[in-house]
């Protein structure tokens, strides 16, 4: 009675209770907290990151900070039927996991259940007032490197007739050369977009793509050949004439870039930005207008066209995406393909089911069922599958063969059997009649992950991979946008002797800050918070002091590039990304969508091998 009746009335008397203890294992310590709520007469229990959040909300609403909403923000979970959100607590220790890695797992594991979880709630941006910093594990200040990043972000922006249009794609005074990197890139823009977006600045997004838009309709034309109707700028630039008081705008499609490519990614991306705008605003009116239905659906047609092609990929020419130079990546490349598959997810939310964009709809269903089996069929790489390629059998006819592109066993790179963890696997790079690439590429397998391309499955296997092979593809700053580097003979002839593509630099290997957002992005989805929270420690340990350089060098990442702009804009919001994510789960839910169970195939391992 002396202990429990205090207790009880302390318990009454104020919002919240908290014990903690710890539990002893041989060889672990397992720490946790046990919270208890007094809301409407109702008790709840909650993991301990959530209680940290709401005890913060109380003492900013007692100081009197704003606090902006956010619908499946973290911050307002008690606007929600907490027992139906949270199972029954139970105590779960896993391995090399501590209790708080663990509840914000469970918490964006929470948050991707469903359709209805990411395909119906939209997530508002936030001020920083009210957005906990993720850096310091166990407290919520800032790291200053946050204020740093916004200022150098701001610094980018383009302006059109008064109206902010874009970053350009880096801000570096002490280049000697401008090149185009004074130019808004399609694909540089989306990190800086989506930056916006979760701090709740949308007007930047809805002019950039409203702009980007109206630069589609112009007629685009590579010396005497005309493009089609659909394809997206790369980049435009904005000219300013102080005369006059007017400003124009100039559109590269191609024409200008290196190696004369059009950009088969900046229609995807595009479509992407467009859904993660509607998401986090909720305004459905942008995407709904005619010209942005009309906009869509050119796109999809250039990628929908029937033509000689036996495969539902996308052939593609070297250099048409974010690796721009000649680097081998022609025919079917993974990073086009993933893109592709989350494009026509999106697109299939988006489209109005009338006459026009009723015939789209029926297309995207058929040709998502298609190369989604396609994909987890054949890109697919684990330790089994490559055991069975080893032993393949070549010079297979008729509907009955296995080894379908008549790949040869001894065209196995050496590396690869040493590379391939028996636990974990990746979408290798390339698949074409008797060639496959078997490097791994950082992008394609993120944006496999988050688009649901990869099942659950292969999702997990993708970061046991990454965490098996750290050193390989993180190491001192993350991430590996290649692996391994083309070196030799094998850059001779692949890349054409690129002196800027050199082994273990630029897109041959090098290390790009920027794949930082899409790292974090696919921890979060897959649960596993802990590894994105290590990659941000790594790169807050150099980047500010670097500089925000654009890529840098050597097989662990520690020379910045010998060619890398200083303050490349996708490098700081890529940065920002990263870190509201892992503050606000809540946010994945405008770049991810969650596995569709129609498109699940039943994979059955390859059986090409005699015994």
């Amino acid at each position: 009675v002396i202990i429990f009746f205090p207790l009880f009335f302390h318990f009454l008397l104020t919002p919240f209770f908290s014990l903690q203890f710890s539990l002893f294992f041989p060889g672990s310590l397992a720490g946790f907290r046990l919270h208890y709520f007094r809301q409407n007469t109702t008790f709840f229990f909650l993991p301990a990151k959530l209680c940290e959040l709401k005890i913060l909300r109380a003492r900013m609403e007692g100081t009197g900070l704003r606090n902006v909403s956010s619908h499946c923000s973290i911050s307002e979970m008690d606007d929600f039927d907490l027992s139906k959100l949270l199972d029954k607590p139970r105590i779960n220790i896993e391995r090399q996991r501590s209790f708080d890695e663990r509840s914000l797992s469970e918490l964006s594991i929470g948050l991707s259940r469903g359709l209805d979880n990411y395909e119906n709630a939209y997530s508002p941006g936030r001020s920083g007032l009210d957005t906990p910093a993720s850096s310091a594990r166990n407290s919520f200040e800032p790291h200053p490197m946050v204020a740093e990043a916004w200022d150098a972000l701001r610094r980018s922006m383009v302006h059109f007739r008064g109206h902010p249009v874009g970053t350009i794609a880096a801000v570096d005074h002490a280049a000697e050369e401008v090149l185009n990197y004074d130019q808004v890139f399609v694909r540089d823009f989306v990190p800086s977009a989506l930056a916006f977006l979760m701090n709740g600045e949308p007007d930047i997004v809805k002019n950039f793509l409203l702009k980007t838009l109206q630069l589609q309709g112009w007629e685009k034309r590579v010396d005497r050949f005309k493009l089609g109707e659909g394809v997206m700028p790369a980049s435009f630039k904005v000219l300013h004439d102080p005369v006059r008081k007017t400003d124009t705008i100039m559109a590269d499609f191609g024409e200008s870039a290196i190696g004369r490519v059009a950009p088969v990614d900046s229609g995807f991306w595009w479509i992407i930005l467009l859904r993660a705008y509607t998401k986090s605003t909720g305004d459905v009116s942008l995407a709904e207008t005619p010209e942005c239905q009309r906009g869509m659906r050119l796109i999809l047609s250039l990628c929908l066209s029937e033509g000689f092609d036996t495969f539902p990929t996308l052939l593609c020419a070297d250099g048409c995406s974010v690796i721009d130079r000649r680097m081998g990546i022609y025919g079917y490349p993974i990073e086009i393909q993933a893109l592709f598959f989350m494009a026509l997810r999106c697109a299939l939310t988006m489209l109005k089911h009338d006459t026009e964009g009723g015939e789209f709809v029926e297309r995207i269903v058929k040709r998502l069922h298609a190369l989604s089996y396609h994909m987890r069929s054949y890109f697919w790489l684990d330790f089994q599958q490559l055991n069975d390629i080893y032993r393949y059998k070549t010079e297979e006819y008729s509907h009955t063969a296995v080894n379908k592109f008549n790949v040869i066993p001894d065209s196995i790179p050496d590396w690869v059997f040493e590379f391939v963890p028996k636990r974990g696997g990746y979408f290798i790079g390339n698949v074409s009649p008797a060639r496959m690439d078997f490097r791994w590429f950082a992008l394609g397998n993120c944006i496999a992950i988050l688009s649901s391309l990869a099942t659950p499955e292969q999702a997990s296997a993708i970061m046991d991979l990454i965490e098996a092979r750290w050193d390989e593809l993180v190491a001192e700053m993350p991430l590996k946008i290649s692996y391994p580097a083309l070196e030799n003979h094998d850059w001779r002839l692949i890349t054409g002797c690129d002196p800027k593509n050199t082994r273990w630099s630029y897109h041959n290997g090098g290390t790009w800050p920027v794949l930082l957002w899409l790292l974090t992005a696919a921890c979060i989805k897959t649960g596993r918070p802990q590894i994105a929270r290590r990659a941000i420690d790594l790169a807050e340990s150099r980047l500010s002091k670097d500089s925000w350089p654009e890529y840098y060098d050597g097989t662990v990442g520690r020379y910045i590039g010998k060619q890398a702009r200083k303050y490349q804009t996708w490098s700081i919001a890529g940065y920002l990304v990263a870190k509201m994510l892992l503050e606000d789960p809540s946010h994945l839910g405008m770049i991810a969508l969650e596995e569709d169970k129609q498109m699940k195939p039943v994979i059955k391992r390859s059986a090409s091998w005699t015994c």
